[in-house]
């Protein structure tokens, strides 16, 4: 599971290119875990880093559209949510722990991403 969820974040990464699309970031990460068979968390996505941390836009681990045009300069978190179970999770009453509905384990792997004019740069590495 854990492994899936790393290879779908560097799938993920490869293809932010300038002029693609955040659909194309979404896409590859569903496809990727689905094949897997694995599904991805629905309701949390990676996001847009800026001035603050959580920016426009939303990047969602499935399908949902095309998006926005990746532009040379855009910083973005991508963060797949991975589940080896039901998609459907639930806050615990600390409010902040989010489990999965049936209790099946999740993986998530994130990475920070500047899009440039040629490969993306991974700006969270250590």
């Amino acid at each position: 599971l854990s492994d899936v969820t790393r290879e779908a974040l560097y799938l993920a990464i490869s293809v932010c290119k300038e002029g693609n699309r955040i659909g194309d970031i979404s896409k590859a990460i569903y496809e990727f875990v689905k094949k897997n068979g694995f599904d991805v968390i629905r309701g949390y996505t990676g996001h847009g880093v800026g001035k603050y941390l959580h920016e426009f836009p939303p990047i969602p681990n499935w399908p949902s559209g095309n998006g926005p045009k990746l532009v040379r300069n855009m910083t973005i978190a991508i963060e797949p949510m991975v589940v080896a179970g039901n998609f459907r999770v639930r806050i615990l009453p600390d409010g902040w722990s989010v489990v999965t509905i049936d209790g099946k384990p999740s993986a998530h792997w994130e990475h920070t991403v500047l899009i440039t004019d040629s490969e993306p740069e991974i700006l969270s590495l250590p």
